[in-house]
């Protein structure tokens, strides 16, 4: 994993799962099971797509979309837990919040990065 801690995207993903993991422990039993989980889950495959999309050449523009549909479906479940009260307060969820945003816009200039790419070799074959 030590090749992709100069990733700005690898770093930040990391942080939020150490981030997550402080917030779950933190959760009220009724949450933290269930919705404290899933958020677990997927900070986690986040990661695990973040380290297939940076080795995998051939698959790396369907894999940064899927890393971009991880983290869409992370901010949804972020929301939710704050409606349903599971954060201990607002500055936990505030936080994770902007870490969340902050990873969509790095997936989001890597996914045009990639479609930019796949065009130009599209072109290059043509």
């Amino acid at each position: 994993m030590r090749h992709l801690n100069y990733l700005p995207l690898w770093r930040d993903a990391t942080r939020l799962v150490t981030e997550m993991e402080k917030i779950v422990r933190e959760f009220p039993r009724y949450h933290k099971y269930t919705l404290g989980n899933e958020l677990r889950k997927t900070t986690y495959r986040i990661c695990q797509t973040i380290h297939r999309a940076h080795s995998r050449q051939h698959s790396r523009a369907r894999l940064v979309q899927e890393l971009s549909e991880l983290i869409d479906d992370l901010k949804l479940q972020i929301q939710l837990a704050k409606e349903v009260q599971a954060f201990r307060n607002f500055s936990q969820f505030q936080r994770v919040a902007e870490q969340a945003v902050n990873l969509g816009r790095q997936a989001g200039g890597w996914l045009k990065q990639t479609r930019a790419e796949a065009k130009r070799s599209q072109s290059r074959l043509a």
